[in-house]
């Protein structure tokens, strides 16, 4: 079994926000900071992972997390924003990058939970959503960048530049290239669904890239002489 594929997110069987949120509600009296924060990204990944970011709103969120909208406001300046945050909450687990040794292992099992995680749970359908308005919405573009994107394409970088350390790749390949070539592809068919996103396209990525593509002719210099 897959260890990176958490059951947090997994789709609920009812779409009625009201059904994911039977725990108690905050009992009277002031909370740390911190407790309010995290139960705000707490309700926030719920309701995104149960009904999308359609029916997601600032007030839906407020209510299950037991807070008031201007709590909320102090610390995200838009529904975006706060959305992108519950859902990094929430499926960060799922997306913990393993680094053991071997880049090929490492990168088939991130990529393949990284897949699942996107068509397996609803995950995909917010991530699709949450770019789409990320091109209007600058607040969330930036948030996109900074608490998601870029964190998740360094910790790829930095587990390709030890294997390079290792010699598992070329001295001179370029880590970002990489990064774009397996996530972008996953993404690509995320987003322009033409062609299927599955877990064993997910492993084809990684042997393709590692591996090659040029049959004996392609890699035959010689013969074009």
């Amino acid at each position: 079994m897959d260890q990176h594929r958490a059951p947090s997110t997994e789709r609920p069987a009812t779409g009625d926000a009201s059904a994911l949120v039977a725990a108690e509600r905050p009992g009277r009296g002031r909370r740390p900071a911190a407790e309010v924060r995290a139960a705000v990204l707490d309700a926030a990944g719920r309701l995104l992972m149960a009904e999308g970011m359609g029916a997601f709103t600032i007030g839906r969120v407020a209510t299950l997390a037991g807070v008031s909208r201007m709590t909320i406001y102090k610390w995200w300046p838009s529904k975006g924003a706060l959305a992108l945050d519950g859902y990094v909450t929430t499926v960060e687990d799922a997306l913990a990058f393993a680094d053991t040794g071997d880049v090929e292992a490492d990168l088939t099992e991130q990529l393949t939970a990284f897949v699942h995680l996107l068509t397996g749970t609803r995950a995909g359908q917010v991530v699709a959503e949450l770019i789409g308005q990320a091109q209007t919405d600058h607040d969330l573009a930036a948030v996109y960048r900074q608490r998601y994107s870029s964190p998740r394409r360094l910790l790829a970088v930095q587990v390709l530049e030890r294997a390079k350390e290792r010699g598992q790749l070329r001295a001179d390949l370029d880590p970002e290239l990489v990064v774009d070539q397996l996530w972008g592809a996953c993404y690509h068919r995320l987003l322009v669904p033409d062609q299927p996103l599955t877990e064993d396209v997910a492993r084809a990525l990684v042997r393709n890239l590692l591996h090659g593509v040029a049959g004996p002719a392609g890699t035959d210099r010689s013969s074009a002489a």
